[in-house]
């Protein structure tokens, strides 16, 4: 069987210099396109020329790029759809997507939405209508990933204790860190999560604030504890991932240093292969890699892409074509991919209540926008006051303008 394709949202054609973001409806694009079971025939965006130049890209007809994506999904009646749009506006089209009557999968990019009453409905809209839906967390099926979690599994440091992470944000970068946490843990429960943001500069990523500065701590129900640093709390040297074990450690994606290496207590660190494949999923394949590499360095009509080396997301994709044939539920699920957002929108709540918040979460809103929009954080604002406390405290229970 063939699956028929559409994408909503192309972004701006990624060989253009001047475009903003990664342009992953071109990424999804490919992915389909590289899959024997899926069929690319349509694309929707609200700039007209955007889904021209997409579709010119995929071989399809000018007609096949449409502005309003609910005429596309009705012209078209579309198997799969993937939603590569801003993660405010997710919500709203994976809901109507699922309610449309012809779309059987969903395939949405990460994050899932900008507030966590919004993360929920796309599950239960999906689930009413049969709808598979999957969140686009495809780091997981990187090699480096992937490798290390066989180390983890055959006892090479021992049980694990801990799970790290340093990086730009909590939330747009920083759910992969969260969702391959959860992957290391064997999807355990988040108990509870403490955490404290800061937000004294506009850090706005594709229309949703991210904290500039944020600690995390979380802890599972089998006793694995997590902790994330991001912004100007990121220790120097440290690595995209840690996993801290009874016996030694790994280490994913060090600083000037190698994708994967691991150590026992009282070893040496050892540099593990990976294929080639980084952590962001591109492969180096040599010299050749190399070269290719500096070339588009120097020339920025050229893509940075390497269309040729497989890429995490033709496994993401490959996990949505799966689900549908056997009726099994992806490893990318709208649900699993529940669990790995609730700790971030807990971290703001938890900063917000300025205390623990176990979970799950009570909340449907999004904490840190609250606090932006009650003047609690932001730029130009005092964080303390002149006796060196905070100036505001926000109890539990409380509104996000309330001050005591």
């Amino acid at each position: 069987m063939s699956y028929v394709v559409a994408i909503i949202g192309t972004g701006p054609d990624p060989t253009d210099p001047d475009r903003d973001g990664y342009a992953m409806g071109y990424r999804h694009g490919h992915g389909y396109a590289a899959n024997e079971r899926c069929e690319l025939v349509a694309c929707a965006d609200i700039v007209a020329e955007n889904g021209r130049a997409f579709a010119d890209e995929f071989g399809l007809d000018e007609a096949a790029a449409y502005e309003d994506y609910e005429r596309m999904l009705a012209a078209v009646e579309p198997d799969i759809v993937s939603v590569c749009v801003p993660p405010g506006i997710h919500a709203e089209i994976v809901v109507t997507c699922a309610e449309s009557g012809h779309v059987s999968a969903v395939h949405c990019e990460k994050p899932m939405a900008d507030t966590w009453g919004d993360c929920k409905a796309m599950v239960h809209a999906c689930d009413r209508a049969d709808v598979q839906l999957t969140i686009n967390h495809q780091r997981r099926f990187g090699t480096p990933f992937r490798t290390a979690k066989r180390l983890l599994d055959d006892d090479a440091v021992g049980e694990l204790q801990r799970v790290e992470f340093a990086g730009e944000t909590l939330f747009d970068a920083g759910v992969h860190q969260f969702d391959l946490c959860r992957y290391f843990t064997d999807d355990a429960d988040v108990e509870w999560v403490l955490a404290q943001v800061d937000y004294r500069e506009e850090n706005i990523w594709f229309g949703t604030p991210n904290a500039t500065q944020a600690v995390a701590g979380w802890r599972y129900a089998d006793g694995t504890v997590g902790l994330a640093t991001t912004g100007e709390s990121s220790p120097p040297g440290a690595c995209y991932l840690r996993l801290v074990a009874a016996d030694g450690v790994i280490e994913l994606g060090v600083a000037d240093g190698p994708t994967l290496r691991y150590r026992e207590t009282e070893g040496n660190w050892q540099t593990v292969d990976t294929d080639g494949e980084n952590i962001h999923g591109r492969v180096s394949p040599g010299y050749l890699g190399a070269a290719l590499r500096r070339l588009r360095a120097e020339l920025p009509f050229l893509t940075a892409d390497d269309r040729t080396a497989p890429v995490f997301i033709e496994r993401a994709i490959a996990d949505v074509v799966a689900g549908l044939e056997t009726g099994d539920e992806p490893e990318l699920s709208g649900r699993g991919a529940l669990r790995t957002t609730e700790p971030v929108f807990a971290s703001w709540e938890s900063t917000r209540r300025r205390g623990r918040v176990d979970l799950p979460l009570d909340v449907e809103d999004n904490p840190l926008v609250a606090m932006i929009e009650a003047g609690q954080l932001g730029p130009g604002r005092d964080h303390a006051a002149p006796d060196g406390r905070a100036d505001t405290v926000v109890a539990p229970g409380d509104s996000p303008g309330v001050t005591r």
